[in-house]
């Protein structure tokens, strides 16, 4: 299935969409600062809009600080929660209430590449969804003793 991903960082939006998918928007408030570390360019739920089909959904990206569980992403769309979260440096794995469904890897720059299970019935929803997340915040997260390595090798001269 081809999935068709237009991220501009720059402006803040996202749009995911592909042939039998429903299209996934993403757009960052307008006038709103901008995080050049986070594609869509914020990690702040109130300056975020997600819409799925053209239906309004939630999203909450988690803050993205010392442990890789603070670069999690929830959605929930139509009673469905999606969390995508790092298992690696490079790569996050997408959870969907409860079950993995598969582990993407995205570098920031609009493409993601992604792994899906085969037998976790994946649905159009899923990969549009799981896709946009990831092109949105990227994936992967250094490990805390390495970030906190690299705080302290910062404060000894």
């Amino acid at each position: 299935m081809y999935v068709q991903i237009d991220l501009d960082g720059p402006a803040g939006t996202l749009r995911v969409s592909g042939y039998g998918m429903p299209t996934v928007d993403l757009v960052r408030a307008p006038g709103a600062p901008v995080n050049e570390h986070v594609p869509i360019g914020t990690r702040k739920t109130a300056l975020l809009t997600l819409t799925v089909d053209g239906q309004p959904a939630r999203i909450r990206p988690a803050r993205g600080r010392l442990l890789r569980s603070s670069y999690r992403v929830d959605a929930r769309v139509d009673g469905t929660r999606y969390r995508l979260m790092p298992c690696s440096w490079h790569e996050s794995r997408l959870v969907r209430d409860g079950q993995r469904i598969g582990t993407l890897e995205s570098s920031g720059d609009g493409t993601v590449e992604a792994e899906w299970k085969p037998d976790a019935g994946l649905t159009p929803r899923d990969r549009a969804v799981g896709t946009a997340l990831a092109a949105a915040f990227g994936t992967g997260a250094s490990p805390w003793w390495e970030t906190v390595g690299d705080i302290v090798g910062e404060l000894i001269p």
